[in-house]
């Protein structure tokens, strides 16, 4: 009996569990196609049914709206790509010596000092067509449109370069594996009612995520000249960089007309002083390393600034100024390249830093400190390669009412200096009149500049008793004239109060020099300095401000500066 009472038991437990476990599956079953629904309901959503769900307000930070699509397997492009695929080899052909022919005067361009010919003896682009991979559309107020593609391309192409150094050795170097990554704009522009609805088409790299190749010598050994590959590599990427990337564009005309606003225009200069730099890395074995710097914003022969070399020294101090033409301040940057100059040797590289020009507010002066890295590509070095101080200015063209530029002239022109400038920029004739010699204008800012050494903060320690006693000397640097204040005793917080003025023949290539120094009675020891030159000061007219000390592991000095001006102008050969 207990037998079968225990069976039936178990045959209706056995059959409320397969019930319950039905019922459990279908209801799971019926959660998992809602869901299903919901997710293919996400999936058709545009950007606009989003945001009549949700106002832009309650979206959190983190959340971005991106236009570029990423292909689907229905997409025209995936079908672009596999016709191509199909076409390449008479692409190939064609597209070959068309890229040989405009591309091999632009290496000409870039082409180092150390080599006499840089051209191709073999350029075919390989049998592995690039691959679109992503689009996007961006409307320009109805005067244009813009499409951006993201292509790839890890190509297997045939491109020898015929190089001859200046020694007379040939040597012919083949480009090999190649991969690149990039985004294309193109612009449609302007909009027209012909067929096929647009005027002109702009074509430009707008961004290149990935560029990588390597060089070899056919039959040698390309490390065999040193420098040499660096050398090349820089000039293919050099060129690569300014010869098609944005804000650079090439214009193809596709209905008759005047497209000449389409090209690339000036629109203002970046007047750059650089200043010093410090804790450079040493690159000699006996001494220290000799550096220059090369500055840029297009790497452009003539467009590119070369400072003098400061020998034997971890700190110079160059206080040189250059002026650089600016075309898109919303893309372009400033590059600065130290160098350890090898006499007749390539020089090696110490470190390289960038500016972005949007950083800069137009009209105000920017003084800045860059950390030195070893390539401006891969952000993943920690060495310690020193930093450089640069001081930049951008002044866009047409708003002189609106901002100063003191390193450009603005007293009235002579009858006579119109006629010149006529004939070229910068040229004057001299003598006679008949002989036409190459004069720079430099503007001459003179003036009286006045100096409050108001008070130092937390300075080192020089002294056994954990205390110093301090005071400050100052350093016009051409003049080389020198004021000291006076020494504040047992304290790493000294307050001067002190004033001092100093006439300044030419401010904006002069710069003060302020050195802080502990007081001892049979000595001195150097607590540290700063550096700073005038143009703030000039464009501002007075300010106050806290510096840190160079070369102290602590410390700051607040100072109070005023300029009272006498401008006044003449021509330097």
């Amino acid at each position: 009996m207990a037998f079968l009472v225990g069976l039936v038991l178990g045959i209706v437990v056995g059959v409320a569990l397969i019930v319950g476990f039905a019922r459990y599956e279908n209801a799971r079953s019926k959660l998992r196609s809602e869901l299903a629904e919901t997710i293919a309901a996400l999936a058709r959503m545009t950007v606009e049914d989003s945001r009549k769900i949700l106002p832009p307000q309650y979206y959190p930070s983190w959340v971005v709206f991106s236009q570029r699509q990423k292909l689907s397997s229905l997409s025209p492009l995936t079908w672009l790509n596999s016709h191509l695929t199909k076409i390449w080899p008479y692409v190939n052909e064609a597209a070959s010596e068309l890229i040989k022919a405009s591309v091999e005067p632009i290496l000409e361009q870039y082409r180092p000092v150390i080599l006499a010919s840089l051209k191709f003896s073999k350029f075919t682009l390989g049998t592995v067509a690039p691959q679109f991979t992503g689009v996007s559309i961006i409307e320009d107020g109805g005067s244009g449109v813009t499409m951006e593609l993201e292509m790839n391309w890890d190509g297997n192409p045939s491109i020898v370069l015929d190089i001859k150094t200046l020694i007379g050795v040939a040597l012919p170097v083949q480009v090999k594996d190649i991969g690149f990554t990039g985004v294309f704009r193109l612009i449609f522009k302007p909009l027209v009612d012909e067929f096929p609805g647009f005027g002109a088409v702009s074509y430009s790299l707008r961004q290149k995520k990935k560029l990588d190749f390597t060089l070899k010598v056919v039959g040698g050994d390309i490390s065999a000249i040193p420098g040499l590959a660096d050398a090349i590599e820089g000039s293919i990427r050099d060129a690569v960089e300014d010869s098609i990337t944005w804000p650079v564009r090439k214009v193809v005309p596709i209905l008759p007309g005047d497209y000449s606003d389409l090209e690339l225009k000036p629109v203002g200069i970046l007047e750059v002083k650089l200043v010093q730099a410090k804790e450079l890395t040493n690159k000699d074995i006996i001494g220290k390393s000799d550096p220059y710097a090369v500055l840029y914003v297009r790497p452009l022969r003539d467009r590119m600034k070369t400072s003098k070399t400061i020998n034997n020294d971890l700190n110079p101090i160059w206080n040189e100024h250059f002026e650089f033409i600016v075309e898109d301040e919303s893309t372009q940057h400033l590059v600065v390249k130290v160098y350890d100059s090898e006499g007749l040797m390539a020089s090696e590289l110490i470190g390289c830093a960038h500016i972005r020009l949007s950083e800069l507010e137009p009209g105000k002066v920017k003084d800045v400190w860059l950390k030195l890295v070893k390539d401006l590509e891969v952000q993943r070095d920690n060495k310690n390669r020193g930093s450089v101080h640069l001081e930049l200015l951008y002044y866009p063209f047409g708003m002189e009412t609106v901002f100063t530029n003191p390193f450009v002239r603005n007293d009235p022109l002579t009858s006579l200096e119109k006629i010149l400038k006529s004939l070229a920029n910068g040229i004057e004739c001299t003598g006679n009149g008949n002989e036409v010699t190459q004069k720079k204008r430099d503007v001459i800012i003179r003036g009286v500049l006045s100096v409050t050494v108001i008070s130092g903060e937390d300075l080192p320690a020089a002294d056994f008793t954990g205390k110093s006693d301090p005071y400050a000397v100052l350093i016009m640097k051409k003049s080389e004239t020198k004021c000291r204040t006076r020494v504040v005793n047992n304290t790493l917080n000294p307050v001067w109060n002190q004033t001092f003025d100093f006439v300044v023949e030419d401010g904006l290539h002069d710069m003060l020099m302020v050195e802080i120094w502990d007081h001892d009675t049979f000595g001195k020891d150097y607590l540290g300095r700063c550096i700073l030159t005038l143009t703030r000061v000039i464009l501002e007219g007075e300010y106050e401000e806290c510096y840190e000390l160079d070369g102290a592991k602590s410390g700051s000095l607040r100072m109070f500066l005023k300029w009272l001006p006498q401008p006044i102008y003449r021509a330097d050969s």
